[in-house]
């Protein structure tokens, strides 16, 4: 390990196909992994697992990382499901919040990427906007645009001034959790960052950092999680 500290990385399970076989399987894409060890740490893959277990498996991590996926159950936030929302992901849903949840009392450095922004902000009692045009360029495809960081925040300290950055979402930050503060917007207004105000380190994008060469991100979480 050599003093690099262990982030924990949310996974899907999917079913996939690989030489002869086509099974369910515990998915990450390679960007993450690579990421968290470009920044200097070791990435452990967390597929869901029981909520109960959540508390126990932060202890024994410096950072965690909630990765990016399916659309958030509107459920966990009391609205009625869009047409335009995606399929259910419940098992994650219980997994990722119990995670968040136990990373925050134990003030575990946090990071939310696309996905795991928005739920950070589930998980603090905000709501999602559940469809916005125009921020999907062609599915499967990621797109670019600018970042501007809010002057004086944590986001804005870690990359500097505007940023072009890799994108693919379809739903936003409505509503904020409380305690988290918006941190970075698009051109239009959507909400592109959020953090968490105090002491404790926690940080949700919703682009998509393991996507692109910038590691500003998440070498702070690494330097937050030493």
């Amino acid at each position: 390990m050599t003093g690099r500290p262990l982030i924990g990385v949310s996974t899907y399970l999917e079913t996939a196909r690989w030489g002869v076989w086509e099974l369910e399987a515990a998915l990450l894409p390679a960007g993450y992994p690579r990421l968290v060890q470009a920044a200097g740490g070791v990435a452990a893959m967390l597929p869901p697992d029981d909520p109960a277990y959540a508390a126990g498996v932060v202890a024994r991590l410096d950072g965690l990382v909630i990765a990016g996926g399916p659309d958030v159950d509107p459920g966990r936030y009391g609205a009625a499901r869009d047409p335009r929302c995606g399929p259910e992901a419940r098992a994650r849903d219980s997994w990722e919040l119990a995670l968040i949840g136990a990373a925050l009392a134990a003030g575990t450095p946090l990071l939310g990427i696309c996905r795991g922004m928005q739920l950070l902000n589930v998980a603090l009692g905000g709501t999602l906007v559940q469809h916005i045009d125009g921020h999907v360029e062609a599915v499967g495809v990621f797109g670019r645009h600018g970042v501007k960081p809010v002057p004086g925040s944590l986001y804005a300290g870690l990359v500097g001034g505007e940023v072009s950055v890799p994108t693919y979402h379809h739903q936003a930050v409505d509503r904020l959790g409380e305690g988290l503060v918006a941190s970075a917007f698009a051109g239009d207004g959507t909400v592109e960052a959020v953090e968490l105000a105090g002491p404790r380190w926690a940080l949700g994008v919703q682009w998509h950092p393991e996507m692109g060469a910038d590691v500003s991100v998440m070498r702070g979480l690494i330097e937050a999680a030493s």
